[in-house]
């Protein structure tokens, strides 16, 4: 069985920085790219950063470039997010994504497999 989860959310001031943790179990790892989504309240679903199947390559959403890093690890099929300088408007339910490709994508279709997703939320 395909899990991803997802871990290090929580509420944090303007400001300042989390780290979100993606574990994957139960399908290949170190092949697929792999994504990070979020989805605010009433929004869809939106590309926040993605990387390739050994991490030599990244792509990042316009709004989060020089704020966010994305990386991997895939000795320990874990994926990370690293957050910071945030923002209010960063407040959403961030979501894992694990691709059928090893190469990147921002396309949530190219995605196959989600995790539960971990609430981030920024106070003013």
């Amino acid at each position: 069985q395909v899990q991803l989860v997802e871990s290090g959310g929580g509420l944090v001031q303007a400001g300042g920085s989390l780290r979100l943790s993606c574990v994957v179990s139960g399908r290949s790892f170190s092949w697929a790219a792999m994504g990070w989504f979020l989805q605010a309240p009433g929004k869809e679903r939106e590309f926040v950063a993605a990387i390739n199947w050994n991490g030599g390559s990244t792509a990042y959403a316009d709004s989060v470039k020089g704020r966010f890093t994305i990386s991997r690890d895939n000795a320990k099929n874990t994926m990370y997010l690293q957050m910071n300088s945030l923002k209010p408007e960063d407040t959403a339910v961030y979501y894992c994504a694990a691709s059928r490709r090893p190469f990147i994508s921002q396309e949530r279709y190219e995605y196959t497999d989600w995790g539960q997703g971990t609430q981030v939320t920024v106070s003013s």
